[in-house]
This record gives C-alpha cells, sequence and structure tokens, in this order.
C-alpha cells in the first residue's frame, strides 16, 4: 500500500462518517495537491497524504486539546506515520500563528515547521478549497472563514493576522507550478 492510500484510509475511516463535511474538504483539498504536484517535485506523494490528512484531528474520537492540528499530529505519531507528513499536518495553514492565540504553542513547539515548498502547497491546497470540496480563490476562502466565524471570535482573528503569510506561500506555490511547466 502507497501512503497516499493509506492516507485516504486512515482519513475516511477518521472523518467520513461522522463529519462528511470535512471529509469532502479533505477531498477536494488533496485534488487541489494533484494539481499543483509540480510545484513541489519528488514530494508529491506527501504533499497528497498531508492534503488528505490534514484535518483528521477534527475526528471527534481525536479532538484532546480543540486544536485540530496539533490533535491530528499527534494521532499520526500513535500511528506510526512519517515524520514529515506528522510535522506538516501539524504546521498546516499557519498552525504556529493561531496555536499562539489559543495558548497551546509550546505544544505545537514539539512539531517543526519546514517552511519548504512543499508546506507552502499544502497551505495554498487548503486554502484554495472550500469546506465542501470545491476549489477556490484564497481570498473569497479567507472572506468565508470570517463571515462564519463572525467579529470576535478567534478564529477570525487569525485568519486576519495569518492573511499576509497565507497567500504569499499561495502565490509561491503558483508561481512553482508556472515554473515547473
Amino acid at each position: 500500500m502507497t501512503l497516499v492510500e493509506w492516507a485516504y484510509e486512515v482519513s475516511q475511516a477518521k472523518l467520513a462518517e461522522p463529519l462528511p463535511r470535512r471529509w469532502a474538504h479533505v477531498q477536494g483539498v488533496a485534488a487541489r495537491a494533484r494539481e499543483v504536484a509540480s510545484a513541489v517535485g519528488d514530494d508529491a506523494a506527501l504533499l497528497e497524504a498531508a492534503a488528505v490528512l490534514h484535518d483528521v484531528g477534527y475526528a471527534p474520537d481525536l479532538a484532546t486539546t480543540g486544536f485540530h492540528p496539533l490533535d491530528g499530529a499527534r494521532y499520526l505519531e500513535q500511528i506510526d506515520a512519517p515524520d514529515r507528513l506528522i510535522h506538516l499536518v501539524a504546521h498546516h495553514s499557519y498552525a504556529a500563528l493561531e496555536a499562539e492565540l489559543r495558548g497551546l504553542a509550546d505544544e505545537l513547539a514539539d512539531y517543526k515547521d519546514e517552511g519548504t515548498a512543499t508546506r507552502d502547497a499544502l497551505w495554498c491546497c487548503d486554502l484554495t478549497t472550500t469546506p465542501d470540496g470545491e476549489a477556490t480563490d484564497a481570498r473569497d476562502r479567507i472572506a468565508e472563514i470570517k463571515q462564519r466565524y463572525g467579529p470576535g471570535d478567534l478564529v477570525t482573528t487569525f485568519i486576519t493576522n495569518a492573511s499576509p503569510e497565507l497567500l504569499a506561500a499561495v502565490d509561491q506555490t503558483w508561481t512553482r507550478v508556472r515554473q515547473a511547466s
């Protein structure tokens, strides 16, 4: 079984039944990962595996801290996932900033943010996929998140503050895709 096949099995088992909309989202993020695979070269399979697993920490039986990047990474560690996959899940979509806002920075510090093209591509894929798994523009996705959570919510504060970094990762990824073709 390949890493990607394994990742789909794990994600489906944890998300498909209890959280069907989240399952649709991660499948859409994985589809986007296949679209931008040229931006990451030999990491294409790792990117797709991280894309389909990035929200596994939302699974009701895994949500111990309530911060899904951390909960997902801890779960993946328990089932002996590859280290880079664990770290990509832990740090997807600028999780370090949100962890800081949630008082969980020390816990997230157990995982390394690799800051690579693969990390940027994962951020791009997540930010250009709707909650229903459809492709979207990153700026529209940010607006949707702000509207969904509303003013004053921690997630709204996070996405507002994270937007420059997130949009830079999106732009860099699409530049890398263009350069690769």
